[in-house]
């Protein structure tokens, strides 16, 4: 019978994100600005 052999998971599962993490993801995106002027597209970050 042939040796049936599995990985280990390398990762936890419940991996959960900071709340810094979310907080500065959140803010990033509150202050980004996308226009688009004819065939370019523009990307503004309001700090």
């Amino acid at each position: 019978m042939a040796k049936l052999y599995s990985k280990k998971k390398l990762a936890p599962q419940n991996m959960l994100p900071k709340k810094e993490t979310i907080s500065f993801l959140l803010n990033y995106s509150k202050a980004l600005s996308a226009y688009k002027v004819g065939n370019v597209s523009i990307e503004i970050i309001a700090n």
